[in-house]
């Protein structure tokens, strides 16, 4: 075999492999129309020589950089803490890279496409509420970048757990615990994922025929110090619920703060369930039961996705939420 120059190039790997430039090439972005003798062939030469592509050159040529982009608002760092791990594990053995990207929810989409004129990157994921954003998802076609949308979103386009399935479980599980007065902290009104988690709510209440009055109700933003507001009201209500369910883990956290500054022990006077199940659920006290939302499969399949060249409407999946019962609830008292 001829001996390996210092730097190598691709068509010095195709010559040593007996085949084209344009072969080597196809090899190295993954083109699925090579035989599994011409790959043998080319791996053999690459394993010999020890040659690594320069990977400013393949950009150049592909037109993208080896990176998929996470777009969120920051709005819920629990959930973005669980798909930026998910992400992080399917890319852990592939030649992309994640970058994280903040932007306001309300940002126009020329924003974004700003971002992916400037960093053209591989692949976008989108997270709630930015994944509801049709304007958002257009921007990314039009600069034909392949687009994965998290959390519920209007058609079969996003990657989604079946939040009103799952809330309507979390209260039926209450119920059946002796909670009749359960109170609902919901998220942003104009939120696709926290509207199907009332609906939940509300399915299943009427379906005990209990008590889902607006003094029940209090919506909050996502934040911590929403979720202290409505404990509060929630609190004040006469009578009292015995459980309070919050639309995510922060909110829950803060009605658990709530709770303390009422005097109200948890769970003992009170039972307190976040979702998500974001990493806080575990670290609050008392630890928080929450109904587990597969935000880091739902992440991993993303990335396999916009790897594979596929987007979400290409095969719509639904993920199946599972409750985590930890030390914030008790039997109620009927």
């Amino acid at each position: 075999m001829k001996v390996p120059s210092a730097r190598m190039t691709i068509t010095e790997i195709a010559e040593l492999a007996g085949v084209s430039k344009k072969t080597v090439s196809r090899y190295f972005n993954h083109a699925e129309l090579l035989s599994a003798n011409t790959r043998a062939k080319i791996e053999a030469v690459i394993a010999e020589t020890g040659f690594v592509p320069n990977a400013q050159a393949r950009a150049l040529a592909l037109q993208r950089n080896f990176l998929i982009a996470l777009i969120h608002d920051n709005s819920d760092r629990g959930v973005l803490e669980l798909v930026e791990t998910g992400m992080a594990e399917a890319l852990e053995d592939s030649e992309l890279a994640l970058v994280l990207q903040p932007m306001a929810s309300q940002a126009p989409a020329s924003r974004l496409r700003t971002f992916l004129d400037r960093h053209r990157p591989s692949g976008v994921v989108l997270l709630p509420p930015l994944s509801e954003r049709e304007d958002l998802a257009q921007a990314c076609a039009n600069a034909q970048v392949r687009c994965v949308r998290l959390g519920r979103v209007r058609g079969e386009h996003g990657l989604a757990c079946n939040d009103r399935a799952a809330m309507a479980t979390l209260v039926n599980w209450l119920v059946r615990l002796g909670h009749r007065r359960i109170g609902f902290v919901g998220g942003p009104e104009s939120s696709l994922n926290a509207q199907q988690r009332e609906l939940g709510y509300l399915d299943a209440m009427a379906d005990h025929e209990l008590d889902r009055g607006p003094s029940l109700i209090v919506s909050g933003d996502n934040t911590f110090e929403s979720g202290i507001s409505a404990g509060r009201l929630l609190l004040e209500v006469s009578p009292r619920p015995s459980a309070v369910i919050a639309c995510n883990d922060e909110m829950a956290a803060g009605v658990l703060q709530a709770a303390a500054q009422a005097g109200a022990s948890v769970p003992s006077a009170l039972s307190v369930i976040g979702f998500n199940d974001a990493p806080l659920a575990a670290r609050t006290v008392p630890a928080l039961t929450s109904m587990a939302v597969p935000w880091s499969a739902m992440a991993r399949e993303a990335v396999i996705r916009i790897m594979a060249g596929k987007q979400a409407e290409d095969d719509p999946a639904t993920f199946e939420a599972e409750l985590v019962i930890r030390d914030s609830v008790e039997p109620g008292k009927g």
